[in-house]
Parts: C-alpha cells; structure tokens; sequence
C-alpha cells in the first residue's frame, strides 16, 4: 500500500479488501456465513467514520 495514499483512499481500498474477502466467505456454509456478515459491517465502516471525520 502506497504511503502517500489519503486516508480516504486507504480506507476504501481496505473496504474493497473486505467485501472481497466477505464474498470469498458468503459462498462457505455455516459459521462462514455468519462471520462474513459481520465483518462487512465493522470492515466497511470504517470508510464512513472516516468520511464524517474528514467532512466536518
């Protein structure tokens, strides 16, 4: 990851990491299921705090 990167754009890219790797786990049975909805909420939100930070 590039240091010169925004925060912004770290954030993001992390986000896109995640829903990846959620997409990855949505396809497995059971527990995967379950830990892949989770970890799209916590994963994907920091973006969002990120963004009201950066927006006020």
């Amino acid at each position: 990851m590039d240091k010169d990167m925004s925060m912004t754009d770290r954030t993001k890219a992390f986000a896109v990491r995640i829903i990846k790797a959620c997409s990855f786990l949505d396809e497995k049975p059971g527990v995967c299921r379950t830990l892949s909805k989770q970890l799209l909420r916590s994963g994907t939100s920091i973006g969002a705090n990120v963004h009201n930070k950066v927006a006020s």
